[in-house]
């Protein structure tokens, strides 16, 4: 692809993967200001609440991998095209949900669609830009990434105040239908497939089963105790299923999960890292905006515009930083990064119940978005560069896998802390909750700084 294009396919390639992966970024955050409505019309407690978050997140995590394979296989524009399409689809299926049960079950469909769009939108970007062009490219549609990760909770608050919850499902379909067409009109045609490939199913079967098992475990534990059975039976049998899933990945022919792989250093390091920092962002924007709303009395549009630092923050400075990674190694940025977001973090342990906003509130998020900005795009493009073009919808995969497997595991983990026994938050059982983030992102900076080692000069010029 990377030869054919003129430069304004290459910008119209950008553009679509932007408006396309913005549609999965948008659910993993606008839901959570979401969750006290869905409350209040469906019913549940603390549990239903993970469940509608983690539902997503279960399918998106066990079978991302599989659509990084299909993209390899396929061709990266057809599967993206497909995903992009089936979101659109199972977005609408979400906003006529008749109830929680139902919902959660829409859900885990709608991460499905997320594990063919999100491999694939980065596989795209990889096989279209240059190595020199990848830094700036990956910081752009990282920078637009994190606006509508702000955005659309922003958009979605405030239409949530004014209609219902619904509405912030219904977002996505005028945006898939947008991605829909551009593709096709300046796209078409640049698929590439490789035949006789095996998809790996039965991986995907016990990766999902697994995780499944282990995620029901911690979620049902503050309503079902540690005495109850099912508890500690689902998260032991949980634990070794995925432990069988990565024999059985290193046996057979053609794996999802192809450990070859992580034979290089950074690529291992960044995974692992990966799954210290976005566990402990994912839990950290599912309580905070639980606390915000449900303790110290935010609409839900006042808790998504409490966020715009985030936004202001990473357009400004993502695109930047990419570039600085390739220049100067991306060892310090993901070293720094995870660091002083836990510091910004470990400020919110003390998060009062009646909050001033501007003293309280500001100041760490402040420090938490220009941290954030510094560890995003570096971390993305060494695990691109690491892998090479010919693994790059497989690279792209295990990563997003990694980070959504770990949202799915801290939301559920993080959850017992912060239940404390009961089946819902309480500003104790949050501020116990900031203290674990806090430590889960620290102990990704502390692997960054010893782990990551920065490509040769000579390679980074090249």
């Amino acid at each position: 692809m990377e030869a054919s294009l003129s430069p304004t396919a290459k910008r119209f390639a950008l553009i679509a993967t932007i408006l396309g992966s913005s549609i999965a970024f948008i659910d993993m955050t606008v839901v959570n200001v979401a969750l006290p409505a869905i409350q209040r019309d469906l019913g549940g407690g603390l549990a239903a609440q993970q469940w509608v978050v983690d539902a997503y997140l279960l399918t998106l995590g066990s079978l991302i991998l599989v659509g990084g394979s299909l993209g390899d296989i396929f061709g990266e524009v057809r599967l993206f095209t497909i995903g992009v399409t089936l979101f659109g689809l199972t977005s609408a299926l979400c906003a006529a949900a008749p109830d929680s049960t139902s919902l959660i079950v829409f859900r885990g469909i709608q991460g499905i669609a997320g594990a063919l769009l999100t491999p694939a939108s980065l596989a795209v970007i990889t096989t279209t830009f240059s190595w020199d062009e990848r830094g700036a490219a990956i910081g752009s549609w990282t920078a637009w990434g994190g606006i509508s990760t702000v955005i659309g909770p922003l958009l979605g608050g405030w239409l949530i105040g004014v209609t219902n919850w619904r509405v912030i499902f219904l977002l996505n379909i005028p945006i898939a239908i947008a991605t829909v067409v551009l593709v096709r009109t300046h796209l078409r045609g640049r698929a590439r497939a490789r035949k006789a490939v095996r998809v790996d199913f039965a991986g995907a079967g016990l990766c999902a089963i697994g995780l499944g098992a282990l995620v029901f475990g911690f979620i049902e534990q503050p309503r079902l105790g540690w005495s109850n059975p099912a508890v500690p039976g689902t998260i032991v049998a949980g634990a070794a299923l995925l432990v069988v899933f990565i024999l059985f990945e290193a046996r057979t022919a053609m794996p999802m999960l192809p450990l070859h792989l992580f034979a290089s250093r950074n690529f291992s390091i960044t995974n692992i890292e990966t799954f210290a920092v976005y566990g402990g962002l994912s839990a950290w924007g599912f309580f905070l905006t639980l606390f915000l709303q449900q303790i110290a009395g935010y609409s839900p549009f006042k808790a998504g515009l409490s966020l715009i630092p985030l936004t202001i923050a990473i357009f400004l400075l993502s695109r930047y930083v990419g570039r600085l990674s390739i220049r100067f190694g991306p060892r310090i940025f993901m070293a720094a990064g995870p660091l002083l977001v836990a510091v910004s973090i470990l400020a919110l342990a003390r998060l009062p119940e009646h909050l001033n906003y501007w003293v309280d509130l500001l100041p760490p998020l402040v420090g938490f978005a220009i941290a954030l900005s510094l560890l995003v795009a570096p971390l993305t493009t060494t695990v691109l560069n690491d892998a090479g073009p010919g693994d790059a919808g497989i690279a792209s995969g295990i990563n997003n896998a990694v980070a959504r497997v770990a949202g799915l595991i801290a939301i559920a983990a993080v959850g017992v802390a912060a239940a404390g026994g009961t089946d819902h938050l309480s500003t104790h059982g949050f501020h116990r909750a900031m203290v674990v983030v806090a430590a889960l992102l620290a102990a990704g900076g502390i692997l960054g700084a010893v782990g990551i080692v920065n490509p040769p000069r000579e390679a980074a010029a090249a």
